[in-house]
């Protein structure tokens, strides 16, 4: 008798994205590589991608199984790409290999969520503050550029808008001149938007109050005011970090 396929598992629609801005800043943030390395990414490597923007939209549940075997056939390749994809999925703390049941989509969790927007807060005021420094014009021109459509995606729900404010804040990580910085950064936004879009399903109306605080922050910057820039910035994502833990506690 056959084996019936994984519940939950991500179906080609998920898996066969056509390339997108998205599916690139993913790449860029999974494969902690620049624009010039895409085209020596591998296999394992575009289904890690894949399978990390199902996982942080909610696609597949925490605690699933991802079996090897399902997504290979799913994806028309050998076990051994899918193995490398669960591995670099491992890395970013989005799956967790557990004895007998091989690999499991994490579940969110509080102690990760404060650990990770302390982290976040610090790391990108510094950011912040260097850019305001070096670079004001240009950070000006990525708000000009993204605000329209992230006004855009609050119309169309949460999914749009928590992409299109992870599309903005990577081209915000671009621009600092210091690299490790912005790389850092890159390497906890999947988390982070894990969280940002947990807190906006479980708070549907505090998506206008934080779009307002994007505009808040782009006016912060076209007035060149660094303090108020920083000081929006931290309380832009101490209210994203608040919604999440209220999502993270509501009854079961």
């Amino acid at each position: 008798m056959a084996r019936t396929k994984t519940a939950n598992l991500p179906d080609d629609a998920a898996l066969r994205m056509p390339p997108s801005p998205l599916l690139l800043a993913l790449e860029q943030v999974m494969l902690r590589g620049t624009s010039d390395a895409r085209t020596s990414v591998s296999i394992g490597e575009r289904i890690a991608v894949r399978l990390a923007g199902a996982i942080t939209l909610d696609r597949v549940r925490s605690g699933q199984r991802l079996l090897e075997s399902d997504i290979s056939t799913l994806m028309q390749v050998s076990r051994a790409p899918v193995r490398e994809a669960l591995r670099i999925l491992e890395r970013d703390r989005l799956v967790e290999f557990k004895p007998r049941r091989g690999a499991i989509v994490t579940a969110p969790d509080q102690a990760e969520l404060r650990d990770v927007f302390t982290i976040r807060s610090t790391l990108y005021c510094l950011l912040l503050a260097q850019v305001m420094e070096d670079n004001p014009g240009q950070l000006d021109a990525v708000f000009s550029r993204h605000l329209p459509r992230l006004e855009a995606a609050a119309k169309a729900g949460i999914d749009p808008y928590a992409l299109e404010g992870f599309l903005l804040n990577i081209a915000v990580f671009d621009l600092c001149a210091n690299r490790l910085l912005g790389e850092m950064l890159k390497s906890i936004s999947l988390r982070t938007l894990r969280y940002v879009r947990l807190g906006l399903a479980h708070s549907p109306h505090s998506l206008g109050q934080s779009l307002r605080t994007w505009r808040m922050l782009q006016r912060a910057i076209q007035r060149r005011d660094i303090a108020k820039v920083l000081d929006t910035a931290r309380s832009r994502m101490s209210t994203t970090r608040d919604a999440a833990v209220r999502a993270l506690l509501r009854p079961q």
